[in-house]
């Protein structure tokens, strides 16, 4: 605090006296978050002098002064970021003499800036090390230790193996804070899975040959639907969305069946189908919420052609991402492995003739990817994966169905994409009849699918085909498949049957590792 006091003149002498303080406002502070908000100083009313000769300004300006008990109150507005001074004048208790006090204060309310950098980790059985810059008079500390930064505000820090998740801080001198958190898990390790509806899982012997193939070491994942494209969940759900739409079904306990399949000696994925969603689409449609819905320009429901009228949600829905996102957080805390989003996309068709409520300036592409960043931040806490099903022709053809690879690759752990060859159209990659071709026409378009993931964390896992429509598709064309999908060095997959129907004599005995 600056003190520059005036006292009364005797000959050539000046008598300095003390001012009353300002309590709660330091001289050379710098103030920032909840303390730049609420500012509140006093001056102590007793030192003060005679309350009407007290005269404070903050910048220039009068500042009104309130009695407050034995203290005087300083109205201070709310300040905006930058340099400010606050002076203080009166009449001291003693005989003759003025004081004036000065303090010079900054606030600044802008968080310190954190940049972490997505650790490249080869080898998940040792430490990872983290990296990244901070501002420069930022405190960094990393799951609540504190750590060094050099004079750029870089830092670097090796974190225990098997840490799934680490969170970095800074804290600036006025005590604004930004928080991050970073996977360091590493890669999706190889996961080869079989999908399974909910009701399917309850049929003794769909799940008993799901559950052989993985005690037999040909498996060691089993996708387990926990929304399918009826908009069911298929355990008894507790997000209030899902109960009050009539959604939660309980065809399975959740818990009991990730025990099963853990037991067995596998993961869990769970499949969530986010917006092919009937049953939501109905209900918000009948309830008035119908922004919720995909609709046409002129405001009514969009017509999903073989999936019907009130078939697709609005992905650019506050409500609708939420309810995705919650179920994906349920499934997480009930032990699911893996969340694995199906119909992340909008519906097929003309984009001209549809409209998403509240989309604003952001295209379905990139309205989609952030929902997926979103439901990946969501998930970080639990430390699961979040895989992202596509359709083949995304890698190509993007805007299509809304699915754009490269910024999905940044948000998710690994891109399923659905390459069944019966579902490519003649000539596709130049294969003449994918249907009856199915290693060229999964080897080929996997390869894009792998050019855009190059240089990141993601996998790409894909969706086989272990089912006929058209040619008939026994174990040869389903091992055809998974070699086409190793020749791009793609070692994990998930077979589709939709009845859960798959045959062994296809898949090899997984290598020990």
């Amino acid at each position: 605090m600056a003190l520059a006091v005036a006292g009364a003149g005797v000959g050539a002498w000046t008598f300095l006296a003390p001012g009353p303080g300002v309590r709660g406002l330091a001289d050379g502070a710098v103030l920032g978050g909840q303390k730049a908000a609420q500012l509140n100083a006093y001056l102590d009313a007793a030192s003060a002098g005679d309350r009407k000769k007290v005269r404070a300004t903050l910048d220039g300006k009068t500042v009104p002064l309130t009695a407050d008990g034995t203290r005087l109150k300083l109205g201070l507005p709310r300040l905006a970021d930058g340099e400010h001074n606050l002076v203080v004048e009166g009449d001291s208790s003693l005989p003759f003499l003025s004081y004036r006090e000065s303090v010079n204060f900054t606030v600044d309310r802008t968080p310190p800036r954190l940049k972490v950098a997505e650790p490249k980790i080869k080898d998940a059985a040792h430490p990872v090390t983290v990296t990244g810059t901070a501002s420069k008079d930022a405190q960094v500390t990393v799951d609540g230790k504190k750590v060094p930064t050099d004079k750029k505000g870089a830092f670097s820090v090796r974190v225990p193996k098997g840490t799934p998740l680490v969170t970095i801080t800074a804290v600036d001198r006025a005590g604004n804070k930004t928080t991050t958190s970073v996977s360091t898990r590493g890669r999706r390790p190889m996961i080869r899975a079989a999908h399974i509806t909910a009701i399917g899982w309850g049929d003794k012997t769909l799940r008993g040959n799901i559950l052989s193939l993985v005690r037999s070491g040909k498996l060691n994942a089993v996708e387990l639907d926990v929304k399918d494209e009826d908009g069911e969940v298929g355990y008894a759900s507790q997000v209030p969305l899902a109960r009050q739409i009539g959604a939660a079904k309980g065809y399975y306990d959740a818990r009991k069946a990730v025990a099963e399949i853990h037991a067995a000696g596998a993961q869990v994925i769970g499949r969530i189908v986010a917006f092919r969603d009937p049953k939501l689409a109905t209900s918000a449609w009948q309830a008035g919420n119908r922004d919720q819905v995909v609709r046409t320009p002129s405001g009514e429901a969009y017509n999903g052609g073989n999936y019907g009228t009130l078939s697709f949600t609005n992905f650019a829905n506050p409500t609708v991402r939420k309810y995705n996102q919650d179920l994906a957080v349920e499934a997480a805390k009930l032990g699911f492995d893996d969340i694995l989003y199906d119909y992340v996309r909008r519906p097929d068709g003309p984009l001209s003739r549809m409209a998403f409520p509240g989309i604003g300036k952001n295209t379905p592409e990139q309205s989609i990817t952030s929902f997926v960043g979103d439901t990946r931040t969501a998930l970080r806490p639990h430390g699961k994966y979040l895989g992202v099903s596509v359709f083949g022709i995304a890698a190509t053809r993007p805007t299509e169905i809304a699915q754009d690879i490269p910024g999905l690759v940044k948000v998710s752990d690994y891109i399923a994409p659905m390459v069944y060859p019966s579902h490519w159209g003649p000539g596709e990659y130049g294969v003449a009849n994918p249907d009856t071709s199915p290693y060229a026409i999964v080897q080929r378009s996997l390869a894009d699918f792998a050019r855009q993931a190059k240089g990141t964390q993601t996998e790409i896992i894909p969706w086989l085909q272990d089912f006929s429509m058209g040619s008939r598709y026994g174990p040869a064309q389903v091992a055809e498949q998974i070699k086409a999908a190793a020749d791009n060095k793609m070692n994990s997959f998930i077979l589709w049957n939709a009845g859960a129907r798959y045959q062994g004599a296809a898949l090899q005995q997984i290598a020990a590792h």
